[in-house]
């Protein structure tokens, strides 16, 4: 089966938010499709992510979400490749690699130097954690 990858827009966003909320899930929050919904579109309105879908069969099966990042040294751009995720039943079919051999590419085309994996190894600035 044919995996297709395109860059997420408004009409993608109900999909999308069901994906998000399953990848929220998978790393123990509890299910919030509103909230998820409500954060994408807030991201992806003002261009603070950039959202890549995988579909096989017209069905969104798994998702790269990248943010922007600049180095002050190399004086140049990168994206940072924060989530990614593919739904359990479409898993092992290469949709994973597809998803991150089109973050490269999308990065390239954008003029950024690099990718660089996101995660949660982060300074938890809040102070109530």
């Amino acid at each position: 089966t044919d995996t297709t990858i395109s860059r997420a827009g408004p009409a993608d966003l109900d999909a999308l938010a069901q994906l998000f909320d399953a990848y929220r899930q998978f790393y123990g929050q509890a299910s919030d499709v509103p909230r998820a919904r409500d954060w994408l579109r807030s991201r992806l309105r003002v261009g603070e992510s950039v959202v890549l879908l995988a579909k096989r069969e017209g069905t969104t099966v798994g998702f790269v979400q990248l943010y922007p990042m600049f180095s002050s040294v190399r004086t140049a751009k990168t994206w940072i490749l924060n989530d990614l995720y593919v739904d359990a039943a479409a898993r092992r079919g290469g949709i994973a690699r597809a998803l991150l051999e089109a973050a490269a590419k999308f990065a390239r085309e954008d003029g950024a130097i690099a990718v660089a994996r996101g995660g949660e190894a982060a300074c938890d600035v809040r102070g109530d954690e």
